[in-house]
């Protein structure tokens, strides 16, 4: 992904850091604007996010939350918990499961994790695996719900929607408080949001299949 970085600084150059602006303010709206249910029922995939002494830190355990008010409201009955192992003796995706479990989980609901992943593309690669039944590679996805902190929303959509998934973002927090924390990850969000995308536009251009290969 070398290649997209330098793709990328260059047009930061050129529009004198404007682009960086237009990809913030799509983060911004897709952290301001999604909703926190779901118009229908439909598979939930939960991103996970780096343990603290394998425990979910907030911003996880506010993911896992709205995942639980999901599943008490009947909207899903079937919850994909996504992340490896960060560094800790669990996964996030089992310690995930774990603080569902000590929450009053409602019958009925399948529980399934995503072990295998370090990054949000993996997150989506394996989901996308672990959700299609026997059969070609290009098999009908269940619709999804992307689950997951406001700031996280833009990227996590863009990398579905790129992997074939028909999705829905429905954020974890009631609504975007903003602080100088907030700020710097939706500055860095933007960030990834515009290497991968620009990255990606660019690799169709000129065909660079490896790139193309690897964000589809």
């Amino acid at each position: 992904m070398l290649h997209a970085a330098a793709v990328t600084l260059v047009a930061l150059a050129l529009s004198l850091g404007l682009v960086w602006l237009g990809y913030l303010i799509h983060v911004w709206r897709v952290a301001v604007r999604s909703p926190l249910t779901l118009p229908r029922p439909m598979t939930v995939l939960v991103f996970g996010r780096r343990l603290v002494h394998d425990q979910p830190e907030l911003d996880y355990q506010q993911r896992l939350s709205r995942a639980l008010a999901l599943m008490r409201a009947d909207r899903t009955d079937h919850v994909l918990l996504l992340g490896g192992r960060s560094g800790g003796r669990v996964s996030e995706a089992a310690a995930g499961r774990a603080w569902l479990l000590e929450h009053e989980l409602p019958a009925g609901v399948t529980l399934q994790l995503e072990q295998a992943s370090v990054d949000s593309l993996e997150n989506l690669r394996h989901a996308r695996s672990l959700l299609q039944q026997d059969g070609p590679l290009m098999q009908l996805l269940p619709p999804v719900a992307l689950v997951t902190s406001r700031y996280h929303l833009a990227r996590c959509q863009l990398l579905a929607r790129r992997l074939g998934f028909d999705c829905v973002p429905v954020a974890a927090e009631p609504a975007l408080v903003l602080s100088r924390r907030y700020l710097v990850r939706l500055l860095t969000e933007s960030g990834y949001l515009m290497w991968i995308d620009l990255g990606a536009r660019w690799a169709n251009l000129i065909g660079h299949r490896r790139i193309v290969e690897r964000l589809s």
